[in-house]
């Protein structure tokens, strides 16, 4: 049985994500940067309502508190059927299994409910929590991508991560 429900996110999430990510700062950094004031929920809102992404939240049932955030970005229908991945736990359920259950629903969702055929995640290498996450569920290794994604000012080094709808038992 479920313990994580995901959806699409709404305004009414914004003051419980904001305050979420203030909590985690420290938990994020240096892997990612997450919105922490009201504006930068709006730009993170905004992406989802006119562009190729769509926004998660993933959220524990039995309390309704948030779990963490899945990003479906830069989303390319036709022949390709592809997104990037992108994702982050809140610090109150660190280690404890729902952000694997969060990211595995999220797959779902992408796979099911927007009929994508690949996602890719791009990870930095010492971000071995993250890899962890991305093996467990069921992504694979395909490559390294030296100065790949420019993050608090610098370009970083990314492991290259994918899953296939067809490889989804």
């Amino acid at each position: 049985m479920s313990v994580i429900q995901i959806h699409r996110v709404i305004r009414a999430d914004a003051a419980e994500l904001i305050a979420a990510n203030l909590a985690s700062q420290d938990y994020h950094l240096p892997w990612v940067t997450s919105f922490t004031d009201q504006a930068g929920f709006d730009n993170w809102f905004a992406r989802g309502l006119t562009g190729p992404n769509v926004g998660l939240v993933a959220r524990e049932i039995s309390s309704n508190k948030v779990v963490g955030v899945v990003n479906i970005n830069e989303i390319v229908a036709g022949a390709f059927q592809s997104a990037y991945l992108g994702y982050y736990g809140m610090l109150n359920f660190a280690r404890t299994g729902l952000m694997t259950e969060a990211l595995r629903a999220a797959v779902g969702y992408a796979f099911n409910e927007l009929g994508l055929h690949r996602l890719e995640a791009n990870i930095q290498p010492g971000n071995t929590a993250s890899i962890a996450l991305i093996r467990r569920s069921g992504f694979r290794q395909e490559g390294f991508s030296p100065g790949y994604l420019r993050i608090n000012g610098e370009w970083r080094d990314h492991e290259r991560w994918a899953l296939l709808s067809d490889m989804v038992g």
